[in-house]
């Protein structure tokens, strides 16, 4: 046994038994597949993203028939989604050194999800397709069985020991948004039961995938993730476990509350939620307590690394906003409002973070060799410091104007949120088509 640097009994690591006639012919990983789908999955993501973008723009224009919900359901379901259906497996994989799930399932996933979240979006385009959106339902809801089986087949022998903590969040929060893609999908079909209901219901259904699926997964990978952006050591915390069980159990709590009317219960969803918020933000402290002292690419890690921590504080702002109109008001249809916490969790929270994760994984897996990469993370890290300044300025004027209901405002806001998005956007494109190998 020996001691760490931090004083604790740490175990080494496992050693290979090679038979007396040679080194073991047992071939490693094969990642390749498993990087290009990651790499697909973030670059429709990321046009998504411009669609939603382009989705507030075209909003504000007169005349227009575009629905409020279009461009958070481009962004979430459309941008967030498709960026899960494709990493979640990848990250799984690369935190045990082991085998990746077969490409056609990886593929699959990516592809029902995306496609799903398109022809959902056209009922906001053309409400007269009501076929478009039950299909697209059914369909994501397929993506989302076909990634959980990309998931368990997953870093299969591997290396090293899985991080049971986040293939815990990732399992649980596919739960969560199976629960609320179904209940969007039964509305949009006419389903009685849930269209009769749907007052009480359209909370749950937000609640679920907003904070139940895309918070958890995003919060589950920041526990291995965020060390790595700000260059620290993965340590396993109490607060990491807190903080997902707290969202993990939270969600199905609320849905639980608002489906039997029941306020005590909706409260009790509300506090789990709270705790876990909070022990993300203990978790992110220690974090940037411990983070490293970069010397080169000052751009690229300064957008990485701030953006991260800022999504987090607007992941609680906005978790802590919710959670406490869900005390108040209790079971009932406000306990939902998009306009309180719209800004700090779509735009703040998961376009922030989804937007810090591209540019460090393009460079990191993206195509090519050391110089390749090198000249990528010199591109993602232009304007880094105008980007998140439009980025979180504009989430703070929207996330006080919209509820205030002033119009320039939300309208400031949610103009610079769009430059900013369109502006990384753009970034990605061309640091992809960077010909540089080495």
């Amino acid at each position: 046994m020996r001691l760490n640097d931090a004083g604790h009994a740490a175990r080494s690591a496992p050693v290979p038994v090679v038979p007396s006639g040679g080194p073991t012919s047992r071939p490693g990983p094969r990642r390749a597949d498993d990087r290009r789908v990651a790499v697909a999955s973030v670059v429709i993501a990321a046009g998504y993203l411009a669609a939603a973008a382009v989705a507030v723009a075209l909003s504000e224009a007169p005349g227009t028939t575009l629905v409020a919900w279009l461009p958070l359901h481009l962004a979430l379901v459309g941008g967030a989604s498709t960026a899960i259906a494709g990493v979640m497996p990848f990250f799984v994989a690369a935190l045990a050194a082991g085998h990746p799930a077969g490409a056609r399932v990886r593929w699959a996933a990516v592809a029902l999800v995306a496609t799903g979240a398109g022809l959902v979006a056209l009922r906001g385009v053309v409400p007269a397709w009501t076929a478009a959106p039950v299909i697209g339902g059914a369909v994501y809801l397929a993506g989302i069985g076909v990634t959980a089986l990309a998931l368990r087949g997953a870093g299969r022998a591997g290396l090293m020991a899985r991080r049971p903590i986040v293939t815990l969040a990732y399992t649980l929060a596919l739960g969560n948004v199976a629960i609320g893609a179904a209940l969007g999908t039964l509305m949009v079909a006419g389903w009685l039961p849930v269209l009769e209901r749907w007052a009480l219901l359209r909370p749950a259904h937000a609640w679920t995938n907003l904070v139940g699926f895309v918070s958890l997964t995003v919060v589950g990978t920041l526990l291995h993730f965020l060390p790595t952006v700000l260059g620290t050591r993965i340590v396993p915390r109490p607060s990491a476990v807190v903080a997902v069980l707290g969202l993990a159990m939270g969600s199905p709590v609320v849905v639980a509350g608002l489906l039997l009317v029941s306020s005590p219960v909706v409260g009790l969803g509300a506090v789990l939620t709270l705790a876990g918020a909070g022990a993300l933000a203990i978790e992110a402290v220690l974090v940037a307590r411990a983070r490293g002292r970069w010397t080169t690419d000052p751009g690229w890690h300064r957008l990485t690394g701030i953006a991260l921590l800022a999504g987090a504080a607007w992941f609680v702002v906005g978790t802590g906003i919710a959670a406490v109109r869900l005390i108040v008001v209790g079971a009932a249809p406000d306990a939902w409002s998009t306009a309180h916490v719209g800004a700090p969790l779509v735009l703040g929270w998961v376009v922030q973070v989804l937007i810090a994760s591209w540019s460090h994984l393009l460079p990191a897996i993206g195509p090519g060799g050391p110089l390749g990469h090198a000249a990528r993370r010199v591109v993602l890290g232009r304007l880094a410091t105008p980007r998140l300044v439009a980025l979180n300025l504009g989430t703070a004027l929207a996330a006080v104007g919209w509820p205030a209901g002033v119009a320039l405002l939300v309208a400031a806001g949610a103009a610079l949120g769009a430059a900013a998005i369109l502006a990384s956007v753009g970034l990605a494109l061309v640091a992809l088509r960077s010909r540089v190998e080495g």
